[in-house]
């Protein structure tokens, strides 16, 4: 009892934290204000822009023809491939004498990973602006534009755009991936800018060059490279925008496969404890912020922990005689688990309101019915990373792509109805 007792107040604290995380963008009339990208105006600055790209040759072509396709008047693409992938080269290579704004950048580290292809690219790089996208990415036409002016309008060092999954219809646990991914860069990521302490996004991230290449590039040997990078940035004082304005968030595809998701979040969380470990946290200035830091950092002991104490408690108050204490404190973080899952079903509706998705009622009822499993999951993933860590094994899982997204059924229908060879990107649309 004397164990169990802190144990269900740290998962409350976890509870209580994680809803306000998510609904901070939606406290004030002036805190959704802060949500969109500025307006734009002539474009000044000049943009390399970095896609790493593995065994990708299905979803290659069609990123990298759309990032051509950008408004703004001085960027370049660098394409990323390793020297043992022939596919993904021949890819690269026939994009590159397509068009002379493209070129390919050849990685032969060992073993290859995101961040060593990224560092690969970085001396490169000509623009004023590095910015990376995943070899999956849906870009919206007039994206770099809108980056443009937020980096002069907020004087900022970084800036991080929106990334948002599409296909929540693809498999049960999609929907409630997507949402994740709605209220982390819609709401969460603008908290933790505004409180000077941010693990940016993977992708849609937006750097100067100057201050990338001073701070030494990405972190080679890091599983969350992105994470690792928000942190020194954050400890040198860096300026970091946060905007989410739905027609310019980037689309993407959630994990195809369980197994998939699982190491997916297996990398992320062992990167967040990769993180940690090492320290560079304790450098940010102000208690709070350090605390806050080592809380977020250290989620993911946390989340395993829960999933460890969920079926033990479980089990101990059904079928023991327990305690009346025990019993209270065993049901104490439903009430903020319960509101989380009604900001959930909030959350969906503004989700579906601000992509026109054509949501119906049995989605709504697939996310209240997948809390569980879904949290179970990620819970297994935490568990697993943990594990990992702890043995030393830090090899890259990477994420297998299919272009889900893509498919039409995924589309708004003006893009559904679009003429074959036609690249449409509406509000609505993937």
């Amino acid at each position: 009892m004397a164990l169990y007792a802190p144990a269900t107040m740290a998962l409350f604290l976890v509870a209580v934290t994680t809803l306000a995380w998510m609904i901070d963008s939606w406290r004030t009339p002036h805190a959704v204000g802060q949500m969109p990208f500025p307006a734009p105006d002539e474009p000044r600055l000049s943009f390399s822009l970095l896609v790493p790209a593995r065994h990708e040759e299905a979803v290659l072509a069609h990123t990298v023809r759309r990032l051509l396709r950008q408004d703004h008047p001085d960027f370049e693409v660098l394409v990323v491939v390793g020297d043992d992938d022939p596919g993904t080269a021949a890819v690269a290579h026939r994009l590159a004498a397509e068009d002379r704004r493209v070129r390919v950048v050849v990685d032969e580290s060992v073993p290859k990973n995101k961040p060593k292809g990224l560092n690969t690219a970085l001396p490169h790089c000509r623009g004023q602006i590095v910015g990376v996208f995943d070899a999956e990415d849906v870009v919206a036409l007039t994206l770099l534009t809108h980056v443009d002016a937020c980096f002069r309008a907020e004087r900022a060092h970084v800036v991080q755009g929106g990334v948002q999954l599409m296909n929540y219809r693809s498999s049960w646990w999609s929907l409630r991936n997507c949402l994740e991914y709605f209220f982390w860069f819609s709401s969460r990521l603008h908290f933790h800018a505004r409180n000077g302490f941010i693990p940016l996004g993977g992708n849609t991230v937006f750097v100067r060059t100057d201050l990338l290449r001073l701070a030494g590039g990405w972190d080679a040997d890091c599983l969350a490279e992105d994470c690792e990078l928000g942190i020194r940035l954050s400890t040198a004082g860096a300026r970091v925008a946060v905007a989410y304005s739905p027609e310019l968030a980037t689309r993407e595809e959630t994990p195809p496969t369980l197994r998939g998701l699982v190491k997916q979040r297996t990398r992320w969380n062992q990167g967040y404890l990769q993180v940690l470990r090492r320290g560079a946290w304790r450098r940010l200035p102000g208690r709070g912020r350090r605390l806050m830091a080592r809380y977020l950092l250290a989620m993911p002991y946390l989340q395993a922990f829960s999933g460890l104490l969920v079926p033990v408690s479980a089990v101990t108050a059904l079928l023991l005689k327990a305690p009346v204490l025990f019993v209270l404190l065993t049901f104490l973080p439903l009430a903020p688990t319960l509101a989380t899952l009604v900001v959930e079903v909030v959350g969906l509706a503004e989700f579906n309101r601000m992509f026109e998705l054509g949501v119906r009622p049995r989605d709504y009822l697939k996310l209240v019915i997948g809390a569980v499993p879904y949290q179970l999951l990620l819970a297994t993933a935490a568990v697993r990373a943990a594990v990992r860590e702890f043995r030393g094994e830090r090899g890259w899982e990477k994420t297998e792509h299919v272009g889900a997204h893509l498919d039409a059924a995924g589309r708004s229908p003006a893009a559904a109805a679009a003429p074959a060879g036609e690249d449409t990107l509406s509000v609505g649309g993937a």
